[in-house]
């Protein structure tokens, strides 16, 4: 491909970006239009947003990277990404809704009755949107690189650019449009090309990228390390899902409890229709493209692919993948932006810092533009993990604090104050510093394993912390519980937000 078609590409995306955020800033004049979209957004649409979000760049480039470097093995990432919908669907969508909150710090301060519950939350809420963040302007900045030749910063400044000035213009309001957009040109961009690429292999006659008894049973030699990696990897994906603040915070802005369910039920359809794409992106990265089987180059498999096996028309299909591979940087990266912002704007507004002037809106802004700069710094000198393995530490991440608090403060009355802040430090720590040790350190053996995967600990450490500390401190049981747990557990009582 061009550098030429490659600019193209990535412009008509940026450009089709701006606009469709410029035309929802017509209707984001008002703190909820803003944190929540005034709670109006339908199913179908938040479903749509909700994909293309979630489908980042460790979907659209890392999953094929990953089939292409383990085969069948690797299908563990996708299979607990989209299975984490369905424990979202049943245990947490419609009573978190029915909440009235705008994000994670305000259903943990209201349910737990604790300012520094809140504080906490607000801190575990910025140090995961930044660790999902880095990969997405580190593969910004590598894929445009590798289309240009420009340096690797310039991809990271344009996406963090743009998504900032994209929700400090128009909110959740602003969001929402542009990452429903997007997950259908995500899904577009992957799919056509597609078409073409398995023609041109059944035409050819190549061979099949794997046996077909490997593909049918992946875990058939699963041991030692492997089998370890394995249900580490499913459980901080199944339970991440639930704790992400960019996805969690989507569920704020249905109508109701009942629109929540809906809405999950649709996204569970969406991603699993998507995650066979890049799969088949892989596989067919084995057979076409071998040599791409070591470190970040197998992350470029699905754009190199249409240059390898078709002819008349491979440029254009590699820049309709391009577009697409740039829109998972944009609609992910702008909701980690607006759920950080989100958090750090109340802080801004509650403490009313800068003499009282900034509030509301104006808090969520400053707060949009100031949040990019941490990953922005953490893309250009952390590339010692791959993209996927640093979305696994954010799951990870927010599997070990916000899924216990949440599944607890939903279902069990007697969490106290201090259990709550026992589990999210406990697992905070645990979880948080894995990813620091392992790029600074980069054990080996078992150690490394578990320091590179430490789920499999640190979500039982969180939950074990939450029941122990609360069975032992009665006396920190927040106020008024029986009252909270009507508010989440009875459809659809009206409720005005907590703030």
């Amino acid at each position: 491909m061009s550098t030429t078609t490659g600019v193209l590409a990535i412009g008509t995306v940026t450009v089709a970006t701006v606009l469709i955020g410029a035309l929802a800033m017509r209707w984001s004049r008002t703190t909820s239009d803003f944190y929540v979209a005034s709670r109006s957004v339908s199913p179908w649409l938040n479903a749509s947003a909700i994909g293309g979000e979630y489908l980042s760049a460790a979907s659209f480039l890392g999953v094929a990277g990953l089939v292409l470097l383990g085969g069948a093995d690797m299908l563990w990432y996708p299979i607990g990404w989209t299975t984490g919908y369905l424990l979202l669907l049943v245990v947490v969508a419609a009573p978190l809704r029915r909440s009235g909150a705008y994000t994670i710090p305000d259903f943990a301060g209201w349910r737990m009755q604790s300012t520094a519950v809140r504080q906490v939350s607000t801190v575990l809420v910025v140090a995961v949107g930044w660790l999902y963040l880095m990969p997405q302007f580190r593969g910004a900045g590598l894929t445009l690189q590798a289309v240009t030749g420009a340096p690797a910063w310039a991809g990271v400044l344009v996406v963090a650019t743009v998504v900032a000035a994209l929700v400090a213009s128009g909110g959740m309001r602003s969001v929402t449009l542009v990452q429903a957009f997007q997950y259908w040109l995500k899904l577009t961009a992957l799919l056509v090309p597609l078409v073409f690429l398995v023609i041109a292999w059944r035409a050819d006659g190549s061979p099949g990228p794997l046996d077909a008894a490997e593909w049918a049973l992946p875990a058939a030699d699963l041991g030692g390390a492997r089998l370890y990696t394995a249900y580490a990897i499913l459980v901080a994906t199944c339970l991440g899902t639930m704790g992400l603040p960019h996805v969690v915070v989507r569920f704020y802005t249905n109508r109701d409890g009942a629109a929540a369910r809906r809405t999950t039920l649709i996204v569970l359809g969406l991603l699993g229709i998507f995650y066979l794409l890049p799969t088949a992106y892989g596989a067919l990265g084995r057979v076409y493209a071998p040599d791409l089987a070591t470190g970040e180059l197998a992350e470029t498999v699905v754009l190199e692919l249409p240059g390898r096996m078709l002819g008349t028309g491979a440029e254009l299909l590699a820049a309709l993948l391009l577009a697409g591979a740039f829109a998972a940087f944009l609609s992910t990266s702008s909701g980690l932006t607006m759920a950080i912002a989100g958090v750090v704007g109340q802080a801004i507004e509650r403490r009313r810092w800068f003499e009282g002037r900034l509030v509301g809106v104006a808090a969520v802004r400053v707060a949009a533009a100031g949040c990019v700069v941490p990953p922005i710094a953490l893309a250009l000198y952390g590339s010692e993990v791959s993209i996927a393995m640093s979305v696994t530490f954010a799951f990870a991440l927010a599997a070990s604090t916000f899924c216990p608090l949440l599944v607890l403060g939903i279902w069990w009355s007697r969490l106290t104050r201090a259990g709550a802040l026992a589990g999210l430090v406990g697992g905070g720590v645990t979880a948080g510093t894995a990813p620091l040790v392992t790029i600074a350190l980069a054990p080996t053996g078992w150690t490394g394993l578990l320091v590179a995967q430490p789920a499999l600990w640190s979500v039982p450490l969180a939950f074990a912390l939450m029941v122990g500390v609360s069975l032992a401190t009665p006396r920190s049981l927040p106020v008024a519980v029986d009252a909270a747990f009507a508010r989440l557990h009875t459809p659809e009582r009206p409720a005005a937000p907590h703030r």
